[in-house]
């Protein structure tokens, strides 16, 4: 008798359904793109983009209760805030939630650390760290080329 390979978690299937209605539930005939039910929420303004994120919550919570670690749950919901607020934007955001499936990308999220939890923290670690960096040098940068253009300017004038 073969031996039985063990399976790679996965996460819960109440978990995967979500993900699946939100972003993959329908395919456009005649091709492999996939879109769910998250877009077409966000053609409601608003309500629809509040109903979209709350839905996106609850895999983020779900996660938390499976013990995803903290850089994980950071990094899921940062996923699921870049998709309500670029999909509150009219028309772009619309355009956007249907190429951009936080859901699945916090599925992937979520299996990557239930296969390997030790891993998935150190990459986290590192992603979370590269995030804060960016997010000190990105505002001295761009205070830095305000400053030098002031500065041009002020010389330009002669003053």
């Amino acid at each position: 008798m073969p031996a039985e390979r063990p399976s790679s978690p996965r996460a819960p299937d109440d978990v995967r359904q979500v993900a699946t209605w939100l972003d993959s539930a329908v395919r456009v005939p005649g091709t492999e793109w996939r879109f769910g039910i998250d877009p077409l929420l966000g053609l409601a303004p608003g309500l629809g983009d509040t109903i979209g994120a709350v839905l996106s919550g609850w895999i983020v919570v779900r996660a938390a209760g499976l013990g995803a670690s903290p850089a994980t749950l950071a990094r899921m919901t940062g996923n699921v805030l870049l998709d309500a607020l670029v999909g509150a934007v009219p028309v772009l955001g619309d355009i956007f939630d249907f190429g951009f499936k936080a859901n699945r990308r916090n599925l992937d999220l979520l299996e990557g650390h239930l296969r390997d939890p030790a891993r998935r923290r150190d990459v986290d670690r590192r992603l979370v760290v590269a995030a804060a960096v960016a997010a000190v040098l990105v505002p001295v940068g761009l205070a830095a080329l305000v400053g030098w253009l002031v500065f041009a300017a002020f010389r330009a004038a002669g003053l």
